[in-house]
């Protein structure tokens, strides 16, 4: 998985509607950002632009079969992890499916709540193989990578899709400088005027810091950019 800042983009692959629109509603109220394609070979364009972060893959399409979906992104060397729906139930469906590089494997007729937790699972598990701690602490505060779940001493904090990339991306180099252009160039996407960053790091402090005129955990180093403290 790549280091994305924003929300993870999830790209369902199924030829039915109906199911389709009920992953879409339930992915959407846990944060995620869908993408929906009803055959498999565009996946194929979709990994190569790493345009997602993970795949919940139907194998029954009308196109190609989703194991073969399976082979050919792992072919690319793409790690991107993906999570089996199918209404294939059998033992040597699951083996195949995983032996070709699935992360996952949920039978239908399926519970959202399973599903969501295997997506959390698996999205977890990349993130360690990068290198990255799934849940951040620093003092009061908390980052759950996977979940998007902020918190300061212990209570959930709002943060709008912006001010969490900023966030995300402090956590992610937590005790390293980060400048003002790399912040601008991996949230914006372009070194916009340094003032909108100015914005949302106030923003963040006044949700993040017991006192934001005094703040303990967004650190500015004058001149060049911010830090995130690392607190015991």
């Amino acid at each position: 998985m790549s280091a994305l800042t924003g929300p993870a983009r999830v790209l369902v692959i199924d030829d039915e509607p109906a199911i389709r629109r009920f992953l879409r509603a339930g992915l959407a109220t846990q944060g995620y950002v869908v993408t929906e394609l009803d055959t498999g070979l565009p996946a194929l364009d979709v990994v190569r632009r790493r345009g997602a972060d993970l795949i919940v893959l139907d194998l029954g399409l009308p196109d190609i079969d989703g194991t073969e979906v399976i082979q050919r992104i792992r072919e690319t060397g793409s790690a991107v992890p993906i999570v089996v729906l199918s209404s294939r139930g059998d033992e040597a469906a699951k083996v195949q499916a995983l032996d070709l590089g699935a992360d996952d494997y949920v039978t239908k007729p399926f519970g959202i709540d399973e599903l969501l937790a295997r997506i959390r699972a698996a999205l977890r598990h990349r993130l360690q193989q990068a290198g990255e701690t799934p849940v951040f602490r620093s003092g009061d505060l908390g980052v759950d990578l996977v979940r998007r779940i902020v918190t300061v001493r212990g209570q959930e904090v709002k943060l709008s899709p912006r001010e969490y990339s900023v966030l995300r991306l402090l956590v992610q180099h937590a005790g390293k400088v980060l400048t003002h252009g790399m912040i601008l160039r991996e949230v914006w996407g372009a070194n916009t005027d340094v003032q909108y960053l100015r914005i949302y790091i106030r923003a963040l402090r006044q949700k993040l810091e017991a006192d934001p005129e005094r703040p303990v955990h967004i650190l500015t180093e004058t001149g060049v950019g911010y830090r995130l403290r690392v607190l015991d």
